[in-house]
């Protein structure tokens, strides 16, 4: 008599493939998301070019490095909670499985969120201006360009993007 259900070590390998599969997915839109995000002042988005863009001369009054947190997607929550729960439930059999899965779920979820948002942290500037007719300004932006108190800068403006550049 054959059994029409799948042997254990073949349900086991078909979760561990869907769950590689998963994260490589997950991976690969976490990925594509950060490389999209910046706050650089070197770094301009398609919708940015061939456009008239303000440009105002200013001195530097104070710069204090910052930590930019990006928002966080939810990739790594979801993709360390899928290998968490496959982890977990290659661990005991019947109800100790399915406890293994949820607390490898649970654990995954954690590990992933801590992950992502490690990942999502940036160096930042939080750079104190004046413009020449007086006014006083703060721009934050990546840590990408080495400006101290006194030094002249550009203050490039355009749809809604500010950047302080040399």
């Amino acid at each position: 008599m054959k059994s029409s259900l799948i042997p254990k070590a073949s349900l086991s390998q078909s979760l561990a493939r869907a769950g590689l599969i998963t994260l490589s997915a997950f991976s690969a839109l976490a990925l594509s998301g950060c490389a999209t995000q910046s706050s650089s002042s070197a770094v301009y988005k398609a919708s940015e070019t061939q456009r008239e863009q303000t440009v105002r001369m200013a001195t530097v009054e104070a710069v204090r490095k910052v930590m930019i947190q990006r928002d966080s997607k939810g990739i790594g929550t979801i993709g360390g909670a899928v290998v968490g729960g496959i982890a977990g439930s290659s661990v005991g059999q019947g109800k100790g499985s399915d406890i293994g899965t949820i607390l490898g779920a649970i654990g995954g979820m954690v590990a992933g969120q801590a992950i992502e948002q490690q990942a999502n942290q940036r160096e930042g500037l939080e750079i104190s201006i004046q413009y020449d007719n007086g006014d006083r300004r703060v721009i934050v932006q990546e840590a990408d360009i080495d400006v101290k108190p006194g030094d002249r800068v550009r203050i490039v403006s355009g749809g809604g993007v500010i950047r302080v550049s040399k």
